[in-house]
Order: structure tokens, then sequence, then C-alpha cells
């Protein structure tokens, strides 16, 4: 039922934001919520493991990587507050995913439509580096999304480590993939057994953004495809 699943969701939410289960990244996101940039001097960072963000209703699943030091680690909410945010967002808004084209703080405003968004990790990682063994531990949280988001059709992971995590979870739950195991890039689509389209594209930071690796063109081109998919199926 929706209503045993919405509390599912809730709850593993909850575990999110008070896991400690890696230890160098409790010390890291404390440690950058206490020094904090100076432009955010006046900011309470929120310096615990971001949740995820949207509807169990959803049919179109987003992954990222990770919190930005001073973006979701400071504002309490993923991809909220940095430049990757004010990207990918102001895409979901052209693609009408999102009723507007910006993500300054939890109490914005702002809300997804048919739309979530969740991280291989939850916590901020030092150099935006996440460990195999912290990737491991966050992708239980990951499992359980896959499990309880039944209405998804159709996933865009945001760069190579989020299409990762999310095809190990795949395998982790036992559904059927194909051999060999579909390759990142940008743009790529293959559809799974499942019935899942999976489209990827490259994260949106600054470092693709600003060299022009990904482009506002390029990053709408798969969110409107995406649109295409949920609307057709």
């Amino acid at each position: 039922m929706k209503l045993d699943r919405n509390k599912e969701l809730e709850a593993l939410q909850c575990r999110i934001m008070e896991s400690r289960l890696c230890p160098r990244l409790v010390e890291h996101r404390e440690k950058v919520a206490r020094e904090k940039k100076r432009v955010y001097r006046d900011w309470e960072y929120w310096g615990k493991p971001v949740p995820s963000f949207g509807g169990i209703e959803a049919r179109l699943l987003i992954i990222g990587l990770a919190p930005a030091a001073h973006g979701g680690n400071r504002t309490g909410r993923i991809f909220t507050g940095d430049r990757s945010g004010d990207f990918l967002f102001a895409a979901l808004y052209r693609s009408g995913f999102c009723n507007q084209p910006t993500s300054i703080s939890r109490d914005d405003g702002l809300e997804l439509y048919d739309a979530y968004i969740t991280a291989a990790i939850h916590c901020v990682p030092p150099d935006n580096r996440p460990l195999r063994a912290e990737l491991e531990n966050c992708r239980g949280y990951l499992r359980e999304e896959l499990r309880l988001l039944t209405r998804v059709r159709v996933v865009v992971p945001l760069g190579s480590m989020a299409w990762g995590a999310y095809l190990k979870a795949c395998r982790e739950l036992g559904k059927q993939l194909p051999h060999p195991l579909p390759k990142f890039g940008h743009g790529r689509e293959y559809l799974l057994e499942s019935g899942v389209a999976l489209l990827g594209s490259y994260h949106p930071s600054q470092q693709n953004t600003q060299t022009g690796r990904l482009t506002a063109s390029m990053l709408d081109a798969v969110f409107k495809r995406a649109r295409h998919l949920i609307n057709t199926r």
C-alpha cells in the first residue's frame, strides 16, 4: 500500500540522517560545518547525512554522487545551495520536473514533479572522493529506495559513480541485468529487463559545466528524453 511505502520511506530517510557508519565522513562533514565558508559564516550548517528529495510515486529517479561541502552539507537538501544544483534544477524546470529553476534552501518553496533525487553517498566526502567501503555502506539505502519507488520508469545517474552504484544496487536486489553491463556515457540509453530506461548524463559539477563538457542543451536533451519515455510508456 502507498501509505505503508510512504512510512517506510520516511523511516529510511530518518536512518540516513542519523547514520554514523563512516567515521571519516562523519569527521569531515562536521569539520566543514564547524569551520564554514566565510561567505556563509552566518549559516547554521546542516553537517549531517543529506536525505533524498521527492515523492514515493515519482517515475523519474535521479542519482547524484554526494552532497557538496557548502551546498547540501550546508543547506540540508540535496543539490541545494551550490552551482551544480543551480544547473540541475534549471534543467528540471525547463523539462517540467519542478516548479522553479533555483534551489537555495530547504524552505525556498521548491517542489519536484514526478521526480525523486537521491545520491550514491549521503555525506560530503573529502575532495569529492568517497572510498569504496563508504559507497558500499550507503548502497544499502539506495537498495531500499529502489524497492520502495515502485513507479520509477526512468533512471538518470549523474556521472559514472552514480551509474555504477545503481547497477550494483540492482544486482544486489536480484534484478536481471544485461551482460556485459551497460557502459556509462552521456546520452547513452538502455532499456533494462525490468522495463526501466537507464539514461546516462555527465554530472553537473562546475568542472564539467565551466569547461563545456556538459552544456545546458546537453542536460536538457537528457531530461526531455526522460519526459518523452515517461509520457509514452
